[in-house]
């Protein structure tokens, strides 16, 4: 019987750079897609630029962030600040819970690994601070499949 390797090596700098989910924000799927397959996890290289926010919002999966370079201040559902720079380690648990907004000072640029590689779970929920009621854009839905209809006739 021969073997036959399942490995896969790359380099990022062969990724094309896509856009992300804000304005400022941009993607290298590095991992867990149609481009490089995987099982069970999604990785990212995110880059985004001074002066982007990302609103309050969270996941239907976990999330796990590695800084590689720049700053960034960190929110949490209960207004709790974070200095974010290189070598942080965040992890954000599905749900409400684990509400995370970004506010980018410096260009940043992170590793994203989320826990699927399935489009319909990997989608996040807008947080209004002050009624804590989560909404998602329908149009952001759509596109992630997370909106599915049948004729009625």
């Amino acid at each position: 019987m021969e073997l036959k390797s399942t490995l896969r090596v790359s380099n990022q700098k062969e990724v094309p750079e896509g856009p992300g989910v804000v304005k400022g924000q941009s993607l290298k799927r590095l991992a867990g897609n149609a481009q490089y397959p995987t099982e069970k996890v999604m990785v990212a290289l995110a880059s985004f630029k001074p002066g982007t926010l990302e609103k309050l919002h969270w996941h239907l999966i976990e999330v796990f962030y590695y800084v590689i370079s720049g700053r960034a201040v960190m929110r949490d559902i209960e207004g709790k600040t974070y200095d974010i720079g290189p070598g942080s380690v965040i992890y954000a648990p599905p749900g409400i819970a684990g509400s995370h907004e970004w506010d980018i000072k410096e260009p940043l640029q992170l590793l994203s690994i989320r826990a699927t590689t399935d489009l319909e779970k990997n989608i996040q929920f807008d947080v209004d601070k002050t009624t804590k009621q989560s909404s998602i854009e329908f149009d952001y839905l759509m596109s992630r499949g997370g909106a599915k209809f049948r004729s009625l006739y």
